[in-house]
């Protein structure tokens, strides 16, 4: 049962809890539980993307960073790495309110997909409001 909970022998979880978010801080955990803290001006170093949501006459244009790099930045090998029964691998996001979703790697990952996901901190040039960020 253990081991279907992980969905297979790693399973990565970036967390946001209620103390950090407050300092902007990011952790990686992956499931050897080694950590990794990313600031916020950790984050805002990476490379910065543009991804546009919703149709074309209600598009909205988040800016962010990739969330592939992100997790790279936390010791995360992509591409040839992920293989195998690492294709079952999954990341939890937790965010302080208590919002979770699970993603598979390969959906973050270049070499199975052309979409990009962002974590983003601007929604059409202008700062996430409270109930959407930080």
């Amino acid at each position: 049962m253990r081991n279907r909970l992980f969905l297979s022998s790693l399973l990565f979880a970036l967390m946001l809890q209620s103390a950090l978010v407050r300092s902007q801080q990011l952790i990686i955990q992956t499931d050897t539980g080694k950590q990794t803290q990313l600031t916020r001006a950790d984050v805002e170093a990476l490379p910065r993307i543009k991804v546009t949501s919703g149709s074309s006459d209600r598009s909205r244009i988040f800016e962010g960073v990739s969330l592939k790099a992100v997790l790279e930045r936390g010791r995360v090998e992509f591409g040839e790495a992920l293989k195998g029964k690492r294709l079952a691998s999954c990341l939890l996001v937790e965010a302080a309110d208590g919002y979770r979703v699970v993603i598979a790697l390969p959906e973050i990952d270049s070499a199975f997909t052309d979409k990009q996901t962002a974590l983003a901190f601007l929604k059409d040039g202008k700062p996430l409001d409270d109930k959407e960020g930080p």
